[in-house]
């Protein structure tokens, strides 16, 4: 008589007892899905409420009702131009402009592999800052003329940073060193421009400096809503290359992917947006750097957090003018805020990611 089969010697026993990696695969795939649709929802709801809130809350506060009234052309003419005409440019430049920052420091942290860099780091808003202060201390520009030289600094330095760097390729360490001395000359210029300026051309310049949206005005609204959406569709496109190349460049190549091209149309696309958000609003400090860290925390581990590290950036940059406009006996710059938040937001966060990386 034959003996029956033990448990272990069982085929079918084994294949029913088997983990099937499969399976846990695409549970893992839908947990980090769901998760990254709730961060986005929830991200999107506090955006829309910290734009309503700027624009119901200043001197005078307005009821929902004057704001929807306002925005249908009802109500009386003062209530429709404070909204409109002062609040609401306000509110959907700084909008637009934090997801432009938020976009472009991510874009450059998956580059650079790294969630701690900032895209500042590489040199780009040193030029740009340089050419604004010639533009202020020496040709006496304001406006869209004083945004244009900031976006050509921007985009002239990336180049010179990519043509300094490129050894047949963008080596993410080669790339940071070299823009770590670019920024230092730049604002070593700069800063010689400013002390050899008057004291008004000091002041404008250092307002400009500061990061600002009090001078925001429906006509810059065009240009930085433009590029910001065209710059994020060009980062969700390339947004799976991108996550390959933070498996190293010879891995990326080997598994498809055009490297050196890559890099190139991140850098371009990411220094677009970075240079333009500045060269309107001025360089708000922090939230470039901040976006992408603050993203990656809320949705976890294996999951692209590039759309909400725009959205981030957004409430960083809306919440920050809030505490500017209201906090303080009298208003200041929205860069003073997003410094003072800056520091201790980066240490938590430079915390809670090491706990992570111990577990």
């Amino acid at each position: 008589m034959v003996a029956p089969p033990v448990r272990g010697d069982n085929p079918a026993l084994q294949k029913s007892h088997r983990p099937d990696a499969m399976t846990d695969l695409q549970r893992i795939r839908r947990t980090h899905t769901v998760r990254s649709l709730a961060v986005t929802i929830l991200l999107v709801v506090l955006l829309v409420a910290l734009a309503l809130s700027d624009l119901v809350l200043g001197h005078r506060t307005y009821s929902m009702s004057d704001l929807i009234g306002a925005l249908l052309g009802q109500g009386d003419e003062g209530t429709r131009f404070v909204i409109l005409q002062l609040r609401m440019p306000r509110a959907l430049i700084g909008c637009a402009a934090g997801i432009a920052f938020g976009m472009a420091g991510i874009g450059f942290q998956h580059l650079l592999r790294n969630m701690m860099a900032s895209p500042d780091i590489i040199g780009i808003t040193a030029g740009a800052n340089t050419a604004a202060i010639f533009g202020i201390v020496v040709l006496g520009l304001s406006g869209m003329p004083l945004a244009c030289l900031a976006v050509m600094g921007g985009l002239l330095t990336a180049l010179l940073v990519m043509a300094l760097a490129w050894r047949g390729s963008f080596d993410p360490t080669r790339l940071i060193l070299i823009g770590i001395g670019v920024a230092a000359g730049f604002n070593a210029l700069g800063s010689w421009l400013m002390v050899r300026s008057n004291q008004w051309d000091i002041q404008a310049a250092t307002r400009w400096l500061t990061g600002s949206l009090a001078d925001a005005q429906w006509s810059d609204l065009p240009i930085l809503a433009t590029t910001t959406l065209v710059g994020a569709m060009l980062l969700l496109a390339l947004d799976r290359n991108v996550s390959t190349l933070q498996l190293g460049p010879e891995m990326a190549a080997g598994l498809g992917v055009r490297v050196s091209r890559v890099q190139f149309e991140v850098i371009i696309v990411g220094v677009l947006l970075l240079a333009v958000a500045t060269a309107t609003t001025g360089p708000i400090s922090f939230v470039s750097f901040l976006s992408g860290p603050i993203a990656a925390v809320l949705v976890g581990r294996g999951t692209s957090a590039l759309i909400q590290s725009g959205l981030v950036g957004g409430c960083l940059v809306l919440g920050s003018d809030i505490v500017a406009q209201h906090l303080p006996t009298t208003q200041v710059p929205v860069g003073i805020i997003t410094s003072i938040v800056g520091g201790p937001v980066l240490i938590l966060i430079m915390v809670l990611m090491t706990r992570r990386q111990e577990l």
